[in-house]
């Protein structure tokens, strides 16, 4: 196999965490990866930076007002959700990584895989409101869609040159770290503060992802996410709890065997992954070093004191509109747990009442799932 080319990249949500770490990448490859296309949502100075270090001239802001300060001679400057969409026509990219948190990334994403770039997905909402709209739409295209989670992207490498299929895969096991309230007694759930649900055990994540976490509901979306993205029923998704978050995912085959993929905690192993696929490129993060680990432990989650994984699971199994149900009202409920108008357990109370109330339709066309997420929006809101 002769030398890759150079990747042309474009990065939706470069200002975040996952978007930060992916400029560490472009740093460490450059001759594998140049990045042509920058997306944020309201840090102007910090996209002017990044622009200025990398020499990108097609860059995109949410924010309308901010548009002008970024204006300057060769430059296209492109703003809301129909300018990431622009973003991605202009460069015509080879990849866009998707990194928005919410509903907004789900229509460039589209727009990415209806255009022939390859998608790496690091937002879970993509796939949880539309998994089965966007995997159908990349087979369609021929597309590669590489998932950036730490979590999805080990059961990518795990599941690697196997030929199988997914009839030889017995189960799909994400492991959770199980947050900072995994040996909390359920009657303390309530007293729960904002600043505890922030402090994560072992990942600098945003704020949403974090409280995520804590109720477990970033893994139930991940569970959600992995069935469309690996084309596995439901109720072969699993999810042990492993507080060192050494091990990022395991599969185990149907003759018993697990396999199980192993790195230090840092973004930039999955990212690099999907951007080097299939190859792989030495670079300069921490090795594990296992003397130093002590011990790596597994438990079951506490799925009654932690709804979050029975109220993913059911959500996954009927599928539709109920996922995109799931995940508007968690946005909701966590926004409202942020502003200190809802209890901790009262996160998982506002998903399910909302899950019971909206009407579940059996489709998941962009229209539909919109419409699902807003009116999910609506009737959880309500319940606060």
């Amino acid at each position: 196999m002769g030398l890759m080319q150079k990747k042309r990249i474009v990065i939706l949500g470069s200002t975040g965490s996952i978007g930060t770490s992916a400029l560490t990448v472009a740093r460490q490859i450059p001759e594998r990866m140049e990045v042509v296309g920058l997306a944020a949502g309201t840090r102007v100075e910090d996209l002017e930076a990044q622009a200025q270090e990398f020499g990108v001239s097609h860059l995109c802001i949410a924010d309308e007002a901010s548009r002008d300060q970024l204006k300057k001679e060769g430059r296209s400057i492109f703003a809301g959700e129909e300018g990431l969409i622009e973003l991605i026509q202009a460069t015509k990219p080879d990849m866009v990584l998707v990194a928005i948190v919410g509903v907004g990334g789900l229509r460039p994403a589209l727009a990415a895989i209806e255009q022939g770039c390859d998608l790496a997905v690091a937002s879970k909402e993509i796939l949880v409101m539309a998994g089965e709209v966007v995997m159908e739409a990349a087979r369609a295209k021929g597309v590669n869609l590489l998932p950036v989670d730490s979590e999805h992207n080990a059961i990518f490498q795990c599941l690697e040159g196997h030929r199988g299929g997914s009839e030889e895969v017995s189960r799909l096991i994400l492991t959770a770290s199980g947050g900072p309230f995994r040996q909390l007694p359920a009657e303390k759930l309530v007293e729960v503060k904002l600043e505890d649900a922030l402090k994560h055990p072992t990942w600098e994540m945003g704020a949403k992802i974090t409280i995520d976490s804590a109720t477990l509901f970033n893994k139930g979306l991940e569970m959600i996410e992995a069935r469309w993205l690996f084309d596995i029923p439901m109720e072969r998704v699993d999810v042990v709890v492993h507080p060192q978050s050494i091990v990022h995912s395991m599969v185990e085959f149907v003759d018993g065997s697990i396999l199980a993929q192993l790195s230090t905690t840092d973004m930039c192993f999955p990212i690099q992954y999907a951007v080097t696929w299939p190859e792989r490129l030495p670079n300069e993060l921490k090795p594990l070093d296992f003397p130093s680990l002590a011990k790596l432990e597994f438990e079951a989650p506490r799925v009654d004191d932690f709804p979050a994984l029975r109220l993913a699971r059911e959500a996954g199994e009927k599928g539709g509109t109920l996922p995109a149900v799931l995940n508007a009202a968690n946005e909701v409920a966590v926004a409202a747990f942020r502003a200190r108008q809802l209890d901790f357990p009262g996160i998982w109370r506002v998903v399910e009442q909302t899950m019971n109330q909206v009407d579940h339709v059996q489709s998941q066309s962009l229209d539909v799932v919109v419409a699902a997420d807003l009116e999910a929006r609506r009737v959880a809101s309500e319940f606060l």
